[in-house]
């Protein structure tokens, strides 16, 4: 009887917890665009650039033709997305086009050492971009983007979704024009062919939700055999 009592007792104390864990999860912010509105901040194509845009730790060449001490081979593009370059000084790189480098370096030439300089800028190591997947996933970390990686990509680089995880509510955070931005997915539609898969950007935050139900009941089956529960329902 004292089994049976603690069975009673244990389930009724989970039963009222699947409520509470219940009205949790079905809790969403009404601030975090979804479906359509969830697209246009995090597309699921992005519009070929005509340029590439430098970043930081992005490695530049920098030749001056006719000028080899005003050359460099190879100027990293620091944190704060600058370039250090003989007598032209501090240069800003990040977030511009080697074209737009280039005049610039061209115009200060120009003004105080040479005559109609030629200047070339081209990019010579592109830096390395990374997401971050946090939440329930197999295992959360921060791994380097290949080509378009989209979302489903970027969660199999966590090695996918654990099995608690909720996958409707599957949240991309990203900066846009020093903005943060936020946006909600639903995985299944997508592995589903429902939703278009988004691409990731460099920088991107994914977290992936938890389904407290589950949790808990996983939990309770962990626990159930040490209450003997499986032997007490069978009689």
């Amino acid at each position: 009887m004292h089994g049976t009592r603690t069975l009673l007792g244990l389930a009724v104390l989970f039963s009222g917890t699947l409520l509470a864990g219940c009205t949790s999860t079905m809790t969403r912010n009404p601030n975090v665009p979804v479906g359509e509105a969830a697209y246009r901040t995090i597309p699921a194509t992005i519009p070929a650039p005509t340029v590439y845009a430098i970043a930081p730790k992005d490695v530049l060449q920098v030749r001056v033709f006719g000028e080899p001490d005003l050359s460099v081979e190879k100027a990293r593009v620091d944190e704060a997305g600058f370039i250090q370059l003989p007598f032209a000084g501090q240069v800003k790189a990040a977030g511009r086009s080697a074209p737009e480098i280039k005049d610039e370096i061209t115009g200060i030439l120009a003004r105080k050492y040479l005559k109609d300089p030629q200047v070339a800028v081209a990019v010579d190591e592109a830096a390395p971009r990374f997401v971050t997947v946090e939440g329930e996933v197999k295992v959360p970390g921060s791994f380097e983007l290949s080509g378009n990686t989209t979302l489903l990509g970027a969660l199999a680089k966590a090695q996918s979704p654990s099995p608690t995880a909720k996958l409707d509510q599957v949240v991309i955070f990203r900066t846009i024009d020093g903005q943060r931005m936020v946006a909600r997915f639903d995985v299944k539609d997508i592995r589903g062919g429902v939703s278009p898969d988004p691409i990731i950007m460099d920088g991107d935050l994914v977290v992936v939700g938890n389904s407290k139900i589950k949790t808990l009941w996983q939990d309770f089956l962990k626990t159930a055999p040490l209450f003997n529960a499986f032997a007490v329902m069978a009689r």
